[in-house]
Protein backbone atom coordinates (compact mmCIF):
# COMPACT_ATOMS: atom_id res chain seq x y z
CA UNK A 1 0.00 0.00 0.00
CA UNK A 2 1.27 3.46 -0.89
CA UNK A 3 1.12 6.71 0.99
CA UNK A 4 -2.22 8.46 1.53
CA UNK A 5 -3.00 11.67 -0.32
CA UNK A 6 -2.53 13.52 2.98
CA UNK A 7 0.89 11.91 3.53
CA UNK A 8 1.96 12.69 -0.03
CA UNK A 9 0.75 16.28 0.21
CA UNK A 10 2.57 16.90 3.49
CA UNK A 11 5.79 15.38 2.13
CA UNK A 12 5.63 17.40 -1.08
CA UNK A 13 4.79 20.64 0.77
CA UNK A 14 7.70 20.03 3.16
CA UNK A 15 10.11 19.41 0.29
CA UNK A 16 8.84 22.60 -1.32
CA UNK A 17 9.63 24.55 1.85
CA UNK A 18 13.12 23.03 1.96
CA UNK A 19 13.75 23.97 -1.67
CA UNK A 20 12.63 27.55 -1.10
CA UNK A 21 15.11 27.65 1.80
CA UNK A 22 17.87 26.22 -0.41
CA UNK A 23 17.12 28.77 -3.13
CA UNK A 24 17.25 31.63 -0.63
CA UNK A 25 20.46 30.23 0.89
CA UNK A 26 22.24 30.23 -2.47
CA UNK A 27 20.86 33.68 -3.30
CA UNK A 28 22.13 35.02 0.04
CA UNK A 29 25.58 33.54 -0.53
CA UNK A 30 26.07 34.68 -4.13
CA UNK A 31 26.96 38.36 -3.52
CA UNK A 32 29.52 37.50 -0.83
CA UNK A 33 31.31 34.76 -2.79
CA UNK A 34 34.60 36.32 -3.94
CA UNK A 35 35.10 33.86 -6.82
CA UNK A 36 33.23 34.60 -10.03
CA UNK A 37 33.11 30.85 -10.76
CA UNK A 38 31.21 30.27 -7.52
CA UNK A 39 28.80 33.09 -8.32
CA UNK A 40 28.09 31.49 -11.71
CA UNK A 41 27.60 28.05 -10.15
CA UNK A 42 25.24 29.43 -7.52
CA UNK A 43 23.33 31.43 -10.13
CA UNK A 44 22.56 28.36 -12.22
CA UNK A 45 21.70 26.34 -9.14
CA UNK A 46 19.38 29.02 -7.75
CA UNK A 47 17.37 28.63 -10.94
CA UNK A 48 17.38 24.81 -10.69
CA UNK A 49 16.23 24.83 -7.07
CA UNK A 50 13.59 27.46 -7.83
CA UNK A 51 12.21 25.24 -10.59
CA UNK A 52 12.08 22.34 -8.14
CA UNK A 53 10.25 24.45 -5.56
CA UNK A 54 7.76 25.54 -8.21
CA UNK A 55 7.11 21.99 -9.43
CA UNK A 56 6.64 20.79 -5.85
CA UNK A 57 4.28 23.70 -5.15
CA UNK A 58 2.13 22.84 -8.16
CA UNK A 59 2.10 19.20 -7.12
CA UNK A 60 1.06 20.15 -3.58
CA UNK A 61 -2.00 21.83 -5.07
CA UNK A 62 -2.82 18.68 -7.02
CA UNK A 63 -2.66 16.84 -3.70
CA UNK A 64 -5.50 18.99 -2.28
CA UNK A 65 -3.38 21.72 -0.68
CA UNK A 66 -3.36 25.43 -1.55
CA UNK A 67 -1.22 26.39 -4.57
CA UNK A 68 2.51 26.63 -3.76
CA UNK A 69 1.79 25.42 -0.22
CA UNK A 70 4.81 24.92 2.04
CA UNK A 71 5.15 23.15 5.36
CA UNK A 72 8.24 23.79 7.48
CA UNK A 73 10.32 20.69 8.17
CA UNK A 74 10.85 19.26 11.63
CA UNK A 75 12.80 21.55 13.95
CA UNK A 76 16.15 19.68 13.83
CA UNK A 77 16.22 19.98 10.03
CA UNK A 78 15.22 23.64 10.14
CA UNK A 79 18.11 24.21 12.57
CA UNK A 80 20.50 22.38 10.24
CA UNK A 81 19.43 24.60 7.33
CA UNK A 82 19.92 27.71 9.47
CA UNK A 83 23.34 26.48 10.59
CA UNK A 84 24.47 25.90 7.00
CA UNK A 85 22.97 29.18 5.83
CA UNK A 86 24.98 31.08 8.46
CA UNK A 87 28.29 29.65 7.21
CA UNK A 88 30.69 32.39 6.02
CA UNK A 89 33.53 30.44 4.38
CA UNK A 90 33.02 29.62 0.68
CA UNK A 91 34.72 26.22 0.86
CA UNK A 92 32.56 25.23 3.82
CA UNK A 93 29.43 26.55 2.10
CA UNK A 94 30.16 24.42 -0.95
CA UNK A 95 30.88 21.32 1.13
CA UNK A 96 27.80 21.76 3.32
CA UNK A 97 25.45 22.34 0.40
CA UNK A 98 26.82 19.85 -2.13
CA UNK A 99 28.30 17.14 0.12
CA UNK A 100 25.75 17.12 2.96
CA UNK A 101 22.42 18.75 2.10
CA UNK A 102 21.88 17.64 -1.51
CA UNK A 103 23.02 14.02 -1.00
CA UNK A 104 20.84 13.84 2.11
CA UNK A 105 17.86 15.05 0.12
CA UNK A 106 18.61 12.56 -2.67
CA UNK A 107 18.38 9.74 -0.13
CA UNK A 108 15.08 11.16 1.11
CA UNK A 109 13.69 11.28 -2.46
CA UNK A 110 14.69 7.64 -2.98
CA UNK A 111 13.08 6.66 0.33
CA UNK A 112 9.87 8.43 -0.70
CA UNK A 113 9.92 6.73 -4.11
CA UNK A 114 10.28 3.35 -2.40
CA UNK A 115 7.26 4.03 -0.17
CA UNK A 116 4.83 5.54 -2.64
CA UNK A 117 2.63 3.87 -5.23
CA UNK A 118 4.31 4.75 -8.54
CA UNK A 119 1.01 4.63 -10.44
CA UNK A 120 -1.17 6.57 -7.99
CA UNK A 121 1.59 9.11 -7.33
CA UNK A 122 3.08 9.25 -10.84
CA UNK A 123 3.40 13.06 -11.00
CA UNK A 124 5.39 13.17 -7.76
CA UNK A 125 7.52 10.25 -8.93
CA UNK A 126 8.37 12.13 -12.16
CA UNK A 127 9.19 15.33 -10.27
CA UNK A 128 11.47 13.55 -7.79
CA UNK A 129 13.21 11.56 -10.52
CA UNK A 130 13.92 14.79 -12.42
CA UNK A 131 15.15 16.41 -9.22
CA UNK A 132 17.48 13.45 -8.56
CA UNK A 133 18.96 13.85 -12.03
CA UNK A 134 19.40 17.62 -11.87
CA UNK A 135 20.67 17.70 -8.30
CA UNK A 136 23.22 14.95 -9.04
CA UNK A 137 24.49 17.15 -11.88
CA UNK A 138 24.66 20.08 -9.47
CA UNK A 139 26.81 18.00 -7.11
CA UNK A 140 29.06 16.93 -10.00
CA UNK A 141 29.46 20.55 -11.15
CA UNK A 142 30.49 21.58 -7.64
CA UNK A 143 33.06 18.78 -7.49
CA UNK A 144 34.48 19.84 -10.86
CA UNK A 145 34.74 23.45 -9.68
CA UNK A 146 36.45 22.40 -6.45
CA UNK A 147 38.94 20.28 -8.38
CA UNK A 148 39.73 23.25 -10.64
CA UNK A 149 40.12 25.68 -7.72
CA UNK A 150 41.68 23.67 -4.87
CA UNK A 151 41.16 26.44 -2.31
CA UNK A 152 37.42 25.74 -2.63
CA UNK A 153 37.96 22.13 -1.52
CA UNK A 154 39.51 22.98 1.85
CA UNK A 155 36.53 22.26 4.13
CA UNK A 156 37.51 19.96 6.97
CA UNK A 157 36.34 16.40 6.26
CA UNK A 158 35.41 15.79 9.91
CA UNK A 159 33.17 18.87 9.86
CA UNK A 160 31.45 17.73 6.65
CA UNK A 161 31.03 14.21 8.06
CA UNK A 162 29.42 15.70 11.18
CA UNK A 163 26.94 17.62 9.01
CA UNK A 164 26.13 14.48 7.04
CA UNK A 165 25.50 12.62 10.29
CA UNK A 166 23.41 15.49 11.67
CA UNK A 167 21.30 15.43 8.49
CA UNK A 168 20.91 11.65 8.63
CA UNK A 169 19.82 11.68 12.28
CA UNK A 170 16.90 13.97 11.53
CA UNK A 171 14.82 11.11 10.14
CA UNK A 172 11.47 12.13 8.71
CA UNK A 173 11.39 15.77 7.54
CA UNK A 174 7.62 16.09 7.75
CA UNK A 175 6.42 17.78 10.92
CA UNK A 176 3.20 16.14 12.00
CA UNK A 177 0.90 16.93 14.89
CA UNK A 178 2.84 14.41 17.00
CA UNK A 179 6.31 15.83 16.19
Amino acid sequence: MGLSVKDRGEAVATLRHVHVELMEMLAQWTPSAPEMEVKLLFGEHIWNVAQHADALGKRAHELRLPPQHSLPPVEPYAKLLAQVRAERDTARRLAAFYDALLPGLAKRYRDYLARTDALMDAPTVRILEQMLDIESRMVAQSKTLRSEIPALAKAERAWVDALVEQERRVGNLVATAGS
